[in-house]
């Protein structure tokens, strides 16, 4: 059976989308997004969702109002979608031997889903292998006009089931992580070798800067979409208020976490009228110093390979925002990336169905 979870970013009629937030406990949509639509409409069956961190900007999904998220359901069903805002869905492939793949931004409609990060965020898909997961991500790609920022529908389609080009070239990105995951690198460097693929390793250079400017871009986006979370049309409101500011106020104190509120906050701040140049544009000027670091590279390169976690299980204390240093760059270019195995794949944009083709090849899959 064809079944698949979805997680708690992605809108549905048959049951509450809530945004792992108190925010939006119990809210249910009135229509389902178009990646539903074209599940659905393939014969695939909705299992079910998946809890997500608050508004998917957390680590592993530990800031989750109705309980901390849980992979474990995705190993029983075929896979799921899950909206990849702060790499949070990546991270979790990693420390749990699943496959997910971030699709070049624009192949596949956000439409429908809960918007944080616009200019960065999409649907990814998370399965236990990499044939399920280009059979899913195959099924979810395609033009939709109700999402503005998507490429053409051949575009769409050839990225993932077009012509492949062959990987004879991979670079690796030396970035600090612990043993645990340095030993995943070696491996898939080990395997990759083994197949007639040349690795070499290049410096992070400005890519290192990617996080620092995602934080900006996120949190500002972030603060933006979710003032439309005011106590009044829907979602939590507070029963202690007696004017209209302390309903805002209290409603949004008592049903927000600590994680979201920074962030909120974090990214007023970078929109404020004496940071807007100083902060938020030159973020916009990063973003394109890195697009352009990556054309440098893969002008050399067919794909680079880089940690998806600085290791492998997290404790009390770790940061979202310092942690994203390894997820920051595919977030912050739109460019495709594949985590297998413990690590990330990254390519130019459209070479989704490539990086799924060395994803195969570093998971033995088909030998």
């Amino acid at each position: 059976m064809k079944n698949v979870y979805l997680d708690q970013m992605i809108l549905t009629t048959c049951c509450p989308t809530n945004a792992g937030s108190k925010m939006l406990e119990s809210y249910v949509s009135l229509f389902n997004a178009t990646v539903v639509e074209k599940l659905t409409a393939a014969g695939y069956e909705i299992a079910g969702k998946l809890p997500v961190g608050e508004f998917a900007i957390d680590l592993v999904g530990e800031t989750c109002f109705h309980g901390k998220a849980d992979a474990s359901p995705l190993r029983d069903a075929m896979g799921g979608l899950s909206f990849d805002v702060n790499g949070a869905p990546r991270r979790v492939a990693a420390q749990n031997d699943l496959v997910f793949a971030k699709p070049t931004y624009g192949i596949v409609s956000r439409f429908g889903t809960i918007p944080v990060a616009c200019s960065g965020e999409c649907v990814g898909v998370t399965a236990k292998t990499v044939a399920d997961c280009r059979e899913i991500l195959s099924t979810i790609v395609g033009k939709d006009e109700r999402d503005g920022t998507m490429h053409a529908d051949d575009v769409c389609q050839k990225s993932v089931n077009g012509c492949q080009k062959s990987v004879k070239r991979v670079a690796v990105i030396q970035m600090e992580a612990d043993d645990q995951v340095r030993a995943h690198l070696e491996a898939a460097k080990t395997e990759m070798a083994a197949n007639g693929i040349e690795i070499c390793e290049i410096d992070a250079g400005v890519i290192g800067a990617a996080y620092a400017a995602w934080n900006m871009l996120m949190c500002a986006e972030l603060c933006n979409n979710v003032s439309r979370y005011d106590g009044i049309k829907y979602g939590y409101r507070t029963k202690n208020y007696k004017t209209l500011d302390e309903l805002y106020t209290n409603s949004r104190t008592e049903a927000f976490g600590l994680t979201l509120k920074s962030a909120i906050l974090y990214g007023s701040d970078v929109l404020s009228t004496k940071n807007y140049m100083a902060k938020y544009d030159k973020a916009l000027r990063v973003r394109r110093v890195v697009v352009e670091a990556f054309a440098d590279i893969f002008a050399k390169v067919d794909a680079v390979m880089l940690p998806a976690c600085s290791k492998m299980s997290y404790t009390e204390g770790d940061s979202p925002f310092v942690e994203n240093k390894f997820t920051a760059p595919a977030s912050i270019t739109g460019l495709p990336a594949v985590v297998i195995k413990g690590v990330q794949l990254m390519g130019p944009a459209f070479s989704d169905g490539t990086l799924l083709d060395l994803a195969r090849v570093i998971a033995k899959e088909g030998k």
